[in-house]
């Protein structure tokens, strides 16, 4: 607990169905317990995860079916009236950052004043590309902090475009989410699973690789089931693709949850095969509760997540043969699966609220 108790804003979308706004729940917890003034501002009416703080909802003034210029200038005039009142000594800010225009009219007139922090979620980025390029290296140059929750975003994406006021926060885990283990009464109750969950957008998560994955194991031929959690803009023709094809009765989807944790702690490994990450909550939460994992080696996170053979397997080649032999693996070498499953929750001690805490009350205490 910190002795300097500093009044921090925190900034998100929404708190609702992703690994990111789920790490938003843990760093409001995180700042509260260190003794800070903490609020939240969300801009949609959205909230699964709980929170720590006070909460402004900006979405609880929105009008979903007629939401005008007019009406959105209503609402940040709002906003900046209350950070203005609040007189906030860091606003950290987790909104994806994508529009050239947005920005410069969050930094020159919402937040003016104040000392911002940027958090970069993802490894795709307006950085990569050539266009505004620029522009949004004047922005993220006038932050107090640019953080990224990836090694790879902070050298590959910031400090390659010269943002060296960067640093690399991995987000936290939650030592509570081991509480949540029971399935009573639940059809997937004594089965044995495969476990994906998130949001099931196909072009990002790769849905579609995982299943053919799958039936190509014929772990199915062996009582083994796929469940995919979550929902999405896709998840109807994923559930149309799975008819067409043998071993259909063992691919289930659920609805998306708040909390997954009791269908993690009961499946006997959870995958990962997503086209890009920032750094992948999923990994995190299965490894901090002792399940291993089989994820593809893709670019920002899961390397700097998994070790391989010692708390799950990467795949380095998006290839569904190799991925099915990985699955295999994981099910059948006993040796293996015990080693992964017993050095998993120790192999993301680093990632724990304590230990991510004390990175953050270091940068908020580098301005004193």
């Amino acid at each position: 607990m910190t002795n300097t108790t500093m009044k921090i804003c925190v900034v998100g979308i929404s708190l609702s169905k992703g690994g990111a706004e789920r790490s938003i729940s843990v760093l409001t917890s995180m700042l509260t317990e260190m003794g800070h003034d903490v609020h939240l501002v969300l801009l949609n009416d959205q909230i699964d995860y709980p929170y720590s703080g006070t909460l402004f909802n900006l979405g609880e003034h929105k009008d979903s079916e007629n939401d005008s210029l007019y009406k959105r200038l209503k609402r940040f005039k709002k906003l900046r009236q209350y950070l203005k009142l609040k007189q906030f000594d860091f606003i950290i800010d987790h909104r994806p950052k994508n529009n050239y225009y947005r920005e410069v009219f969050y930094k020159q007139y919402l937040y003016r004043g104040i000392k911002t922090i940027y958090v970069l979620h993802s490894s795709r980025q307006v950085l990569n590309t050539e266009m505004q390029r620029d522009h949004f290296i004047k922005i993220h140059k006038n932050n107090y902090c640019n953080v990224a929750v990836s090694n790879y975003i902070e050298t590959e994406l910031l400090k390659v475009n010269g943002l060296h006021n960067s640093t690399t926060i991995y987000n936290a885990y939650d030592p509570d989410w081991m509480q949540s283990r029971d399935l009573i009464g639940h059809p997937l109750k004594g089965k044995t699973y495969v476990l994906s969950y998130g949001r099931i957008e196909d072009s990002i998560k790769d849905y579609k690789f995982l299943i053919d994955s799958f039936l190509r194991s014929n772990l199915w031929k062996e009582d083994v089931f796929l469940v995919i959690l979550g929902d999405g803009k896709d998840k109807e023709t994923l559930e149309m693709y799975v008819k067409e094809h043998d071993g259909n009765d063992f691919i289930v989807f659920h609805p998306f949850t708040p909390n997954p944790f009791p269908y993690i702690y009961n499946s006997k490994f959870v995958t990962l095969t997503s086209r890009y990450e920032g750094f992948p909550m999923v990994l995190l939460e299965a490894l901090s509760i002792g399940v291993p994992v089989v994820s593809l080696d893709i670019i920002s996170g899961p390397n700097e997540i998994v070790i391989n053979e010692e708390n799950g397997l990467l795949v380095a080649d998006r290839d569904t043969g190799l991925f099915a032999e990985s699955m295999v693996k994981m099910f059948k070498n006993d040796t293996l699966y015990k080693k992964c499953k017993t050095y998993a929750s120790k192999s993301v001690e680093r990632f724990s609220k304590e230990q991510i805490s004390l990175q953050w009350e270091q940068l908020l205490k580098d301005e004193e």
